[in-house]
């Protein structure tokens, strides 16, 4: 079951049908979002889908608010179809496309009514990728006006999402795990949150680790990197004879350098008869190339 199913599952489960004043605002949801397909010559309502879960979802919406409709399956889809004068006190058809009653909207709408508003049009045309791939949450209108909508709704409960036009359909989407999450937790799918949270966290945990594998690779490769520059300088100064000529410092430092080639500057420095910190192990090796780039 793909992780959409699942939430619709839970929603489908979960959601109260008790209070028909919220579920007339799902049902909107619903009828706005962009699986809906309206026949005027038939004057007649399509909703489409693939999920069981989801269509079991609108029948229960339809059938608390005594709204007939009769159910098929075509393929793979199951398919609602209703009379539009079952639900013309919810709608406005214009030019072939559902509006929500200008009415309904101009009513200041309270909080729980918005969220089932919302609620409805993700169950109508939402969809969200599996977390352990990608962040994609996406919801399908029929029309801008009605995409519009929905987005100023979700900006009063603080969720950003962005908006694209698809072949006539209109699109809007998030891409921000932790929006993604936030939206989740606004229409009440609970146990979706804790796993997508939990996929989140692993990802981001799995990802601090790689960064982290990463730095201190890259740190080692130019500690060996260092390494082979200062050996080679010092085979130089002792294949050339200079190397007896060096100070008891810089003797000391290479020798150390020959015995430890895998060895830190700092581990080094606590080698030498009388230690030094990085930077001063830093300046002898630094001092020998610099004396072996001079040898002709």
């Amino acid at each position: 079951m793909s992780f959409s199913s699942e939430i619709k599952k839970e929603l489908n489960k979960t959601s109260s049908l008790s209070n028909k004043n919220l579920v007339k605002f799902e049902l909107l949801g619903y009828l706005i979002s962009g699986n809906i397909d309206l026949n005027n010559t038939k004057k007649e309502i399509k909703f489409s889908t693939e999920s069981d879960y989801n269509i079991n979802r609108f029948s229960k919406l339809l059938s608390n608010l005594d709204i007939n409709h009769d159910i098929d399956v075509v393929g793979k889809n199951f398919v609602i179809k209703l009379k539009v004068k079952k639900v013309e006190n919810l709608i406005e058809v214009i030019n072939d496309k559902i509006y929500i009653n200008k009415e309904i909207l101009n009513e200041n709408l309270k909080e729980e009514e918005r969220k089932a508003l919302i609620k409805g049009s993700f169950m109508g045309g939402g969809s969200v990728n599996n977390p352990e791939n990608t962040y994609h949450l996406e919801i399908i209108f029929q029309t801008i006006e009605n995409l519009k909508l929905i987005e100023e709704m979700l900006n009063t409960f603080d969720i950003k999402v962005k908006d694209i036009e698809l072949k006539n359909k209109y699109s809007i989407y998030i891409k921000d795990g932790e929006e993604i999450s936030k939206f989740l937790a606004l229409i009440g799918a609970g146990k979706a949150v804790m796993k997508f949270e939990e996929i989140r966290i692993t990802k981001e945990m799995r990802g601090k680790v790689n960064r982290l594998v990463n730095c201190e690779t890259a740190n080692l490769n130019k500690t060996i990197n260092a390494s082979i520059e200062q050996i080679s300088a010092i085979k130089k100064l002792k294949e050339s004879k200079k190397f007896n000529k060096l100070n008891d410092n810089l003797k000391e430092i290479a020798n150390l350098r020959l015995e430890n080639p895998d060895m830190s500057l700092v581990e080094l420095g606590k080698l030498l008869k009388e230690p030094l910190g990085k930077s001063g192990v830093n300046y002898r090796l630094k001092k020998i190339i610099e004396i072996a780039n001079d040898i002709k």
